[in-house]
C-alpha cells in the first residue's frame, strides 16, 4: 500500500531525522578533532584509526542488519538506533577521558548508524510513491551532510566557547528529539511484487567495490578537511565554516540528484560515475595552497564527489524492491569498508607525507571508483535477459488500495 499526504511526509521526515541523528557520533568526532586532541592527545593517525575501526564494525554488521530489518520492519529498529546514538554521545561526553575510552565508545556506537541507515531505506522503499522515491532518497541521504554541517557548526558555536564535550551533549539532545519522527509500528509493510529483474550478487559486489573506493575518498574528505585547513594556517572556526559550506552544497546536490532521478528512466549509475569524476577535480585542488583552491575544491569535492549515495541506493532499490534493506545492506558493506580504509590510509599518509599527497591520492581513488562503477553497470546490462539498462521502474511493482 502506498501512503500519501501527511503520512508520506512523515515517512520522509522520519528517515531524514533517523539518518541524521545516528550519524552524529562519528562526524562530531571528526569535526571536533582539533579540540579533542588538546584534551585526549588525538593525532591524525589516531583519528584515522578510530574512524577506520568504526566503519570496519559497520561493514561487519551491515548485511545481517539489513536482513533483520527486512523481517521485523523499520519501527523498532529506527527507535533503537536513535536511542542508542543519544546514549553513546552522552557516554562520550562524560566518560571519554583518554583516547582508548573514546575509541571504545565510538566503536560501540557504530551499529546505530548502520541500523539507522538501513531502516530508513526500508521505510522509504515500502512507503513512498514511485514518482517521489528518488527525491525521498536524495533527501534522506542529504541528512548525512546535514550531520556534518551540524558537526561543523558545533566547532565555533559550542566547542570553542564551552568545550567539545558539550557538543556531544547537545548532539544527544538532537537525537532524542528525532524520536518523535521515527516510524510507527514494528511490522514491515507488505512488500511489493518481485521486480522483473534484479541485480546479481556478482554485480552488487562490483558496485559495492566502487562504492568502497568512493566512500573511502568521501570519508577522508569529511573527517580530515578541518585538520588539513588548520595545518595551512586557517583558524579552527573558519575551517569549521568551510566544512559547513561543503556540507550545505552536498546536501542540496543530493536532493537535486534525487529530484532528477524521478524524471529520467535510465542512466542513474552513469550520473553517479560522472559526479565522482567531477568531484575528483575538486579534491585535487585541495592539494594546492591558498584559500581559493580550498573553497573551489570543497565546492566540487563535497558538492559533487559526495552527492552520489542517495542516487546509488535509489538505483539499487529499483532493482530489488522486495528486499530493500538487504540489497542496500550488501552495497553498504562496501561503503563501510571504504569508510574504514579511507581515513586509516589518509591519516597515515598525512602523518608521513603531508595532506597534499593525501588529497591527490583521494582524487585518484574517486576516478577509479567511477570506472569500476561503469564496469558494474555493464555487468547489470549483460546479465539482463532483455539487455536493459537500469530501467525497471518501481511504479509497476507497487500496488495501492
Amino acid at each position: 500500500m502506498i501512503t500519501s499526504g501527511p503520512t508520506t511526509f512523515r515517512v520522509a521526515a522520519g528517515a531524514i531525522a533517523v539518518t541524521t541523528s545516528t550519524a552524529l557520533p562519528v562526524f562530531l568526532t571528526g569535526a571536533l578533532a582539533v579540540q579533542i586532541a588538546e584534551d585526549l592527545h588525538l593525532d591524525p593517525a589516531g583519528l584515522g584509526l578510530a574512524v577506520a575501526l568504526y566503519f570496519a564494525v559497520s561493514a561487519t554488521v551491515a548485511l545481517p542488519a539489513g536482513r533483520i530489518i527486512d523481517r521485523i520492519g523499520s519501527g523498532v529498529s529506527s527507535t533503537a538506533a536513535v536511542v542508542g546514538a543519544a546514549v553513546f554521545m552522552l557516554l562520550i561526553a562524560g566518560l571519554a577521558q583518554s583516547y582508548r575510552s573514546l575509541l571504545v565508545l565510538l566503536l560501540a556506537s557504530a551499529w546505530c548508524n548502520v541500523v539507522g541507515q538501513l531502516s530508513s531505506n526500508s521505510s522509504l522503499a515500502r512507503s513512498m510513491p514511485a514518482d517521489r522515491l528518488g527525491l525521498s532518497f536524495g533527501a534522506k541521504q542529504a541528512s548525512v551532510p546535514t550531520a556534518t554541517l551540524l558537526a561543523g557548526v558545533a566547532v565555533p558555536a559550542i566547542a570553542l566557547p564551552l568545550g567539545w564535550r558539550w557538543s556531544f551533549v547537545i548532539g544527544a539532545a538532537v537525537a532524542l528529539c528525532a524520536l518523535a519522527a521515527t516510524p510507527r509500528g514494528s511490522r514491515p509493510a507488505r512488500p511489493p511484487l518481485p521486480a522483473a529483474r534484479s541485480a546479481t550478487p556478482l554485480a552488487l559486489a562490483v558496485i559495492g567495490a566502487a562504492a568502497s573506493l568512493a566512500a573511502a575518498a568521501a570519508n577522508a574528505m569529511t573527517i580530515f578537511l578541518v585538520a588539513s585547513s588548520v595545518s595551512r594556517g586557517i583558524a579552527p572556526s573558519t575551517a569549521g565554516l568551510v566544512l559547513t559550506l561543503g556540507s550545505v552544497i552536498a546536501l542540496f546536490m543530493r536532493m537535486l540528484h534525487g529530484w532528477l532521478a524521478d524524471r529520467r528512466p535510465t542512466g542513474h549509475f552513469a550520473y553517479v560515475a560522472g559526479s565522482l569524476t567531477l568531484g575528483a577535480i575538486g579534491v585535487a585542488l585541495l592539494a594546492l595552497p591558498g584559500t581559493v583552491p580550498l573553497l573551489v575544491g570543497v565546492v566540487l569535492g563535497m558538492g559533487l564527489g559526495w552527492s552520489w549515495p542517495g542516487l546509488l541506493q535509489f538505483a539499487i532499490i529499483r532493482l530489488n524492491p522486495s528486499s530493500p534493506a538487504t540489497a542496500t545492506g550488501a552495497v553498504q558493506v562496501g561503503v563501510y569498508a571504504g569508510g574504514c580504509l579511507g581515513p586509516l590510509c589518509f591519516g597515515f599518509i598525512a602523518m608521513h607525507f603531508g595532506f597534499a599527497t593525501g588529497w591527490i591520492l583521494v582524487a585518484g581513488a574517486m576516478v577509479i571508483a567511477a570506472c569500476v562503477l561503469m564496469i558494474g553497470r555493464r555487468m547489470l546490462r549483460s546479465g539482463s535477459p532483455h539487455k536493459r539498462d537500469d530501467r525497471t521502474t518501481v511504479a509497476s511493482e507497487h500496488t495501492s488500495s
